[in-house]
């Protein structure tokens, strides 16, 4: 049913009459009547629904205006001409209604109006949420040297309410320095500064701006760090493995490594000449024939545009005749050398027990034959006398 702007006059005369005509009817108990309705946020260009509840409903009529107080649906009739606004649901009980494609000019107090006496009316509040849009990093510059600080800024611009911006450096949270600025219709657009020194740990690191807001999820933006560093410089030995002695070769292997790459790498003696007769080649350093004259520190010395490092090399001629570094103890082999030895010399002992326990020694004792034969003592003295010609051997053991 279409409806002019005369006819939602109309309506409207016709509601108040009825309204009179239904108070002088009836006798209204507004405690059994109860009107609800909910606050509503969206985001623009969504849509939001508006729900108008009755518990109770005694046939009164229910209608929903809009902020301006404009009625939008008299029960399931709709005046105003804003085609956005549609009907979700009508009975006794609810007015349900829906707004499409919601802009920041919807925002704003919708009344849920109950027809009885006195008339009832609850409050439903649309907030409309505007994202910001995407982040923007920017750097102060582009590339930094390792022990300098860099400046990053964030800016996310036009949202409705202000947006929250975090800042991330890998896994470690950085604390920066946000400020609001507010536009036209209610929008804002936050600025967030954060400073840290950088090492060349650094390099390659991913920091992250993240932006907080309720109308969008995962909104961030990312720079990588790029970050200058002094080489870090490692010497290794190709050759000998172990002893250097003399009349041996000897030859060593820089290896340096920095952002930029190195572009120079010297070898030098601490304090004294290179041999006459070492070759350096790159990052090699060769000497032939060692002898005890060349005994000193070895430097490799690398640079860039950062900053230059070194690595050194202690170099000790042995005598030819010296012997190979001395082997490892194996204590495990000792362990079980003494254990065998320990068992041997108990095993020993057991068998020699055993053996004396078997064959008693013996010894001699000059007692007079005649004495055990005796009558009495008398006769065992004078029986004894010079008897040890006759006497036995008698056999005692003992262990």
């Amino acid at each position: 049913m279409a409806i002019t702007g005369s006819g939602s006059l109309l309506i409207s005369f016709v509601l108040s009459a009825a309204f009179l005509q239904k108070g002088a009817a009836e006798t209204m108990t507004v405690d059994s009547q109860n009107l609800a309705t909910d606050n509503v946020s969206v985001i623009e260009g969504e849509t939001a629904t508006i729900s108008c509840r009755v518990k109770n409903n005694d046939d009164s009529v229910i209608q929903l205006l809009n902020p301006n107080r404009q009625t939008i649906y008299f029960r399931d009739v709709r005046p105003l001409k804003d085609s956005r606004f549609q009907l979700v649901n009508f009975s006794d009980n609810e007015l349900r209604v829906s707004l499409s494609n919601v802009s920041l000019s919807d925002e704003g107090r919708y009344v849920c109006q109950l027809y009885t006496d006195p008339p009832q009316e609850a409050y439903a509040d649309i907030t409309v949420l505007v994202p910001p849009g995407s982040p923007v990093i920017e750097s102060r510059e582009d590339v930094v040297s390792e022990g300098n600080e860099t400046e990053l800024t964030c800016i996310a611009i036009g949202s409705k309410p202000a947006a929250s911006i975090r800042w991330m450096k890998g896994e470690e949270e950085l604390t920066g320095e946000m400020t609001v600025e507010e536009m036209y219709d209610r929008m804002f657009t936050v600025t967030s500064r954060v400073r840290f020194s950088v090492t060349k740990e650094d390099d390659g690191l991913p920091v992250d701006c993240i932006i907080d807001h309720p109308a969008v999820k995962d909104l961030l933006a990312e720079r990588h760090l790029e970050v200058l560093y002094k080489p870090e410089v490692r010497i290794e030995v190709a050759y000998p493995q172990g002893l250097t002695r003399e009349g041996d070769n000897l030859e060593l292997t820089c290896f340096a490594e920095g952002k930029p790459h190195p572009h120079q790498i010297n070898w030098v003696r601490v304090d004294e000449d290179v041999p006459p007769n070492a070759v350096v080649t790159g990052p090699d350093l060769y000497i032939e024939n060692l002898n005890k004259s060349y005994n000193g520190t070895y430097r490799c010395v690398a640079s860039n545009t950062v900053g230059e490092a070194y690595d050194d090399y202690v170099l000790y001629v042995y005598d030819s005749r010296a012997g190979a570094a001395p082997q490892k103890i194996d204590h495990a082999v000792i362990g079980g050398v003494v254990a065998v030895v320990m068992f041997a010399i108990l095993c020993a002992l057991i068998v020699l027990g055993r053996y004396f326990a078997r064959h008693k020694g013996t010894y001699f004792t000059h007692e007079a034959k005649g004495a055990d034969d005796a009558a009495d003592a008398d006769t065992a003295i004078i029986n004894a006398e010079g008897g040890h010609n006759n006497t036995d051997e008698k056999k005692e053991y003992y262990i």
